[in-house]
């Protein structure tokens, strides 16, 4: 147990040395594809904005007639609706909004979950899909500090298909993040080095638990 600790540790040491010294740190998070059709988006939470109208624009352009949006966990407030009070949660929240920028609401679908984290939401989408037929495309629709690591996690958790699942993802352009020189603002440089931890967390503990599950 000690010696996991310590090998955690200093690789955790030896990637935010490798990060601050890389000025190339920040562009390679940034995983851009252009997919001319897509069977359906997965619209990750986290901010709300700025994926909400990166997916609406990729819909009207007609990238994908499908959104699908993970059931996001609600931690405490779901304590309040227990006790009568009404929470409209970050997924329903989403889906108003792309409801209001013209994306059908039967074009939508929630899928059932309490997700607190991209495993998870990757995780829900993979037993999901078990259940559609004609779906071999998803498109990542997400900020663009967390592309690099999105796609890993759902391409980790896809691998034991038996059918193949062709991943894109599309960066919001609408949360700006510095990719090129992210060492100059606080908001990049956060955003940067909290990446690479949870990929050091990935790499080290997530992806061989998600390759060992039988579907």
């Amino acid at each position: 147990m000690r010696s996991g600790i310590y090998k955690l540790g200093a690789v955790l040491v030896i990637l935010l040395l490798a990060v601050g010294g890389c000025r190339k740190a920040g562009t390679w998070l940034v995983n851009t594809d252009e997919p001319e059709h897509a069977d359906v988006m997965v619209m990750l939470m986290g901010n709300i904005a700025d994926r909400v109208l990166q997916t609406a624009d990729l819909y009207h352009e007609k990238v994908a007639g499908k959104v699908w949006i993970v059931k996001a966990g609600m931690g405490a407030d779901s304590i309040l609706e227990e006790r009568g009070v009404q929470i409209i949660n970050y997924s329903m929240r989403a889906r108003y909004a792309l409801i209001d920028l013209g994306i059908p609401a039967d074009s939508i679908v929630i899928l059932p979950g309490d997700a607190t984290s991209t495993r998870m939401e990757a995780e829900i989408t993979r037993d999901y899909l078990v259940t559609q037929t004609g779906i071999d495309t998803l498109l990542l629709v997400s900020s663009a500090s967390h592309t690099r690591r999105a796609y890993m996690i759902f391409k980790a958790t896809f691998t034991p298909f038996q059918e193949p699942v062709a991943l894109y993802c599309s960066p919001s352009s609408y949360l700006k993040f510095h990719a090129g020189k992210w060492w100059r603002r606080r908001n990049d440089i956060e955003d940067v080095l909290i990446e690479y931890l949870k990929l050091a967390n990935f790499y080290l503990f997530e992806r061989g638990e998600l390759r060992r599950v039988d579907l």
